[in-house]
């Protein structure tokens, strides 16, 4: 018996650590770190519970109209719109890994927006597996998709001078991206046509990512590293912005929106870290979707809105 104890503890034993690749990880925990499966044994329930908050706001909502920003074909936008006039917009950017969701699969936050009276616009763009591993094209159509809202919002019942962003995960890193955009030097339009950014469990420095499994499928140069890294621009950030992440979230992934809120604040720019307590990754997200959770309450208070049952659509 004793032998057998010995057997089994032995089978059991810590895994060995081996040479340090980012902080104090090695390349197996730097992999887990930049793997949310790892940490969120509830991933499928809860992307089956999204699915199902998507259909369910479909069949109150209606289909949301589609817009094109772009010439290819993915480059479109559902828009759910509010029954308010010049009413405020927020855009929303999914997350996936870069590789995964399209707009459609979005829907559920749509209520919280369009019942406190804003618009909710969810984005449509390529994937990483489209692009040969490059995040640029994507964070480029990101970018074409604010401005055309910007220039259009009055053609769906918008105000232009309050349009906001949302972004989840590797949206979140788009959406980063996007919040430091020389709108004025890439665009042709005023630094600030964004009025407010919401940043749910994001990357703000590619160099972490770049080192990990990720690199696998994502092709990170020097040159994107240093240029989508949105903790190296905030010089260019004209916006304030909300971040958030759950502690039950990899420890990289706290780290990370940790740090890039704690960088905002250090440059003298609004900025307010939300730490939603005993939420992982995609359970944030699910926040978003209810108008008293951590994501929904921060997003309409961003955009100075209350929600009200009263005004709920029929």
């Amino acid at each position: 018996m004793m032998a057998k104890n010995r057997n089994t503890a032995e089978t059991s034993s810590p895994r060995v650590k081996g040479p340090l690749v980012w902080l104090d990880m090695d390349q197996k925990a730097l992999d887990d770190a930049y793997d949310q499966s790892v940490y969120a044994p509830n991933q499928q329930l809860v992307a089956r519970r999204r699915a199902l908050a998507s259909e369910a706001t479909l069949r109150r909502l209606g289909e949301p109209e589609r817009f094109a920003y772009g010439s290819s074909e993915i480059e479109k936008f559902d828009i759910y719109k509010t029954k308010r006039v010049h009413a405020p917009v927020n855009v929303y950017i999914h997350g996936g890994a870069w590789r995964n969701g399209r707009a459609r699969d979005f829907a559920f936050p749509a209520e919280v927006f369009v019942n406190a009276g804003a618009n909710f616009v969810v984005v449509d763009f390529a994937q990483v597996t489209e692009t040969g591993g490059n995040l640029m094209p994507m964070v480029q159509q990101v970018r074409s998709a604010i401005a055309w809202v910007y220039r259009n919002a009055a053609s769906f019942g918008g105000d232009p001078e309050r349009v906001y962003i949302t972004g989840h995960s590797s949206g979140a890193h788009l959406a980063g991206c996007v919040l430091v955009t020389d709108w004025e030097k890439d665009f042709g339009l005023p630094p600030d046509i964004i009025k407010g950014g919401l940043l749910i469990s994001g990357m703000y420095d590619l160099k972490p990512v770049r080192l990990s499994k990720r690199s696998e499928y994502v092709k990170i140069t020097d040159e994107i590293e240093e240029t989508l890294s949105s903790q190296r621009h905030i010089d260019r950030l004209n916006a304030p912005i909300i971040v958030a992440y759950g502690t039950q979230e990899t420890p990289e992934f706290q780290r990370q929106n940790r740090e890039f809120a704690a960088a905002v604040k250090a440059a003298g720019k609004p900025a307010e870290l939300i730490v939603g307590e005993g939420f992982n990754h995609f359970e944030m997200q699910e926040t978003l979707g209810n108008p008293y959770g951590i994501g929904g309450r921060a997003a309409l208070k961003l955009m100075g809105l209350s929600f009200d049952r009263s005004s709920e659509e029929s």
